[in-house]
């Protein structure tokens, strides 16, 4: 059993293939945190809640006699504000009398197979009852009657659990939860490098790796979406932890608003680590007998390394995140037409994109923003999702007949969450967009934010979308999301609810996005946020795959592709050749294989050789795509810590196939160079399918592949597939 309680130790033990996780109940009913790392047998853990002695200073329970126990100095299960532990908290609600001191103890637990959902908001799930196995614990606050149950998801055979927890006001008196995190752990030692993600637009996720100090360290968001500045991930990792040695604690939020990822080293070396909602801005008002629940953290531990630890998340994601038709079948390759026209086409010039995406093999034509309202620039007309026919040359449905008979499909873009000043949505309903009164409203894009805190306001929009998508063939649906929030404030509520309104505002987003997989479950949906601004684990239980970044230049991708291999699968990643000039076209689809593969270019400029590379690079979508799509990722050369070169593999599950491919960013002057490979059977052999030369796979991990007879000039690139043979 993957949890298992021992009433005579009042100890709580949760185990997956690689990991134990252990709770004790302790005096006075305080639930302490023991340990969380490799797999062990013991229940014998109680030396481990103590971290040293302590001074007058720290407060004591004066029911418990045992002298070495003070909330300063313990490690803590689920830390409270305000009663005695003076380190950052998990959980603060401001009661009825004015004060935040908040201690919820132990009440009673529940262990059962299966997991359950979570109200409104994104989450991983079991695809049977036996893959999962949940501890759910009942904890309260005597004096204010608040209850706060913790669960804990293990996935014992991936390695990896989730927490969330779901506040019930059992009082009779109305309170404000000021902070909720969804996860804590406190490690007994500081020993430990933090690995965040960090960017910008188009220079998303770069890896940042620094030791843990005395103090708080902090990666966050309170843009009103996850962003593209930090991402909703976190790691801890052993000071020497590299790709393939070394123990690697991941955190991951499943949600796309305001998050924090907080590590706090305390005055006895130890490190407390949380993730959960950004306590900065949000409040929630909690009338009696409501409740509330936090998104949903995922933890994954691994012994064997910063790669192991990212697999595990891969493998995680592929099997109990993702949803829907488009999670196991092959996703149609597409060409979209933003960075070919802009909004400057008509429906004309979408059929000629589609007649040469057929000839070259392609199985989608996208059209992106601009076909609806009066949106000839970005100026104006969102919130007006009309179809402009005359734009168009006809009705939509016209147009996608045309495609359809040219052997497509047919994708279309959205941006549902803005609205333009300029819209004849904005002059009939200026107070639909997100604000507060009396105050400028700030305008990024031209464009401000459609209030989805409000039902009126969401039930509008989407029915809007459904006069389009239910009468037309519409297979593919590109989300949009093109400005973070400000003026964080709605219409739609009263003064002390307006701390509410961003965990609200994605509470819509995610409701709209929940309808439409329902309403239109054949419908594939790519996320995307001005490139990757939104790329989390919560947009990823909508739309499995989200477009990585508006950077499409092959050699900048290396570092974003590598950064967010961190924690997301390759099949979630929106990868396109587009018309960068960095690089030619090998090396474009090369990187760009890496993820969900399609183009981003104007097809009829393909010269007659580029139309055979391109031909060739469709073929190998498909002939490689269940490799890469469901494989596992080995990081082999990461462009964070070697300025020349860049590298990486996919290898099958029962490690039949291999794909390997490496960029040269810079001319290197190491020559010759060996690339020793990662993930295959040693007592195998596999043929290189280019040259029919055969190797073990001891000697392709252990010798390496001499890489002397590849070019060595900026921009080139090759790639490797090898199968096994008897």
């Amino acid at each position: 059993m993957p949890i298992i309680f021992d009433s005579e130790k009042k100890i709580f033990k949760l185990d997956t293939a690689n990991s134990s996780y252990v709770i004790e109940i302790y005096d006075e009913n305080y639930l302490l945190h023991l340990y969380y790392g490799a797999k062990i047998p013991d229940y014998n853990l109680k030396n481990l809640k103590f971290k040293g002695g302590f001074a007058s200073f720290s407060p004591v329970n004066i029911n418990i006699e045992d002298g070495r126990f003070s909330p300063d100095n313990c490690t803590f299960e689920y830390p409270c504000e305000g009663t005695g532990d003076f380190r950052l908290s998990a959980f603060a609600v401001r009661n009825a009398d004015g004060n935040n001191s908040t201690d919820v103890r132990y009440v009673s637990h529940k262990i059962y197979n299966g997991k359950p959902g979570i109200d409104g908001l994104p989450s991983l799930y079991a695809s049977d009852d036996s893959d999962v196995t949940t501890l759910e614990i009942l904890t309260e606050d005597k004096v204010t009657g608040i209850q706060a149950i913790l669960y804990y998801s293990v996935f014992e055979k991936l390695g990896a659990m989730t927490r969330s927890v779901k506040v019930i006001n059992n009082s009779d008196k109305t309170v404000e939860i000021e902070r909720i995190y969804s996860t804590c752990v406190d490690f007994q030692t500081s020993n430990y490098d933090m690995i965040t993600l960090y960017g910008k637009w188009s220079k998303e996720r770069n890896v940042a790796r620094r030791p843990l100090a005395h103090g708080r360290q902090t990666a966050s968001s309170k843009r009103g979406s996850s962003s593209h500045h930090q991402n909703p991930f976190g790691a801890i990792v052993a000071n020497d932890a590299t790709e393939d040695f070394g123990e690697a604690y991941g955190f991951n939020l499943v949600y796309s608003s305001n998050f924090s990822f907080d590590v706090e080293v305390d005055q006895n070396s130890g490190s407390r680590v949380l993730l959960g909602i950004n306590p900065d801005g949000f409040g929630w008002k909690l009338e009696p007998g409501k409740t509330f629940s936090s998104p949903e953290a995922v933890m994954v531990y691994s012994d064997k390394g910063i790669g192991e630890m990212s697999r595990i998340f891969h493998r995680l994601y592929r099997k109990h995140l993702i949803r829907g038709k488009w999670k196991d079948i092959k996703r149609p390759l597409l060409i979209n037409n933003w960075e070919a026209t802009g909004m400057d086409f008509d429906g004309d010039k979408i059929v000629s994109f589609a007649k040469k995406a057929a000839e070259l093999g392609v199985d989608m034509i996208v059209m992106d923003d601009g076909w609806f309202g009066n949106r000839f620039d970005d100026r104006r007309a969102l919130g007006d999702w009309q179809v402009n026919e005359e734009k168009l040359g006809g009705p939509l449905s016209y147009l996608i007949e045309r495609i359809n008979a040219l052997g497509l499909k047919f994708g279309i873009w959205y941006e549902p969450e803005m609205i333009s000043r300029d819209s004849n949505l904005y002059r009939e309903h200026p107070d639909w967009c997100i604000h507060v009164p009396n105050r400028e409203k700030s305008i990024a894009r031209h464009q401000y934010v459609i209030d989805f805190s409000r039902r009126d306001v969401r039930d509008y929009i989407y029915n809007e979308m459904y006069k389009v998508l239910s009468v037309n063939k519409v297979d593919y649906l590109k989300w949009d999301f093109n400005r973070n929030l400000s003026e964080i404030g709605s219409a739609g509520y009263p003064a002390d609810q307006q701390k509410e309104i961003a965990h609200r505002f994605v509470l819509g987003t995610y409701e709209i996005m929940d309808r439409l997989t329902k309403d239109f479950p054949d419908m594939l949906i790519e996320n995307c946020s001005g490139g990757g601004g939104r790329f989390d684990a919560g947009m990823l239980y909508y739309s499995p795959q989200i477009w990585t970044s508006d950077n499409t230049d092959p050699i900048e991708r290396l570092s974003i592709q590598f950064g967010t291999s961190m924690c997301y699968p390759a099949n979630t990643m929106g990868a396109h050749v587009s018309a960068s000039r960095r690089a030619g076209y090998e090396t474009k689809g090369n990187v760009a294989l890496w993820g969900s593969f399609g183009y981003e270019l104007d097809p009829n400029r393909f010269t007659e050789e580029e139309q055979v590379t391109i031909k060739e690079q469709v073929k190998e979508y498909h002939k490689y795509y269940d490799v890469i799509h469901f494989g596992d990722l080995y990081r082999l050369i990461s462009p964070f810590e070697n300025h020349f070169r860049a590298a990486w593999m996919f290898v099958s599950e029962d490690k039949n196939e291999a794909l390997v491919t490496s960029v040269v960013m810079r001319k290197p002057e190491d020559r010759p160079f060996f690339l020793r490979l990662k993930g295959l059977d040693p007592e195998k052999y596999y043929v290189d399918e280019e040259t029919n030369e055969v190797y073990s796979g001891a000697l392709l991990m252990n010798a390496g592949l001499c890489l002397n007879e590849f070019s060595l000039d900026d921009g080139t690139s090759f790639k490797k597939y090898f199968k096994s043979v008897k």
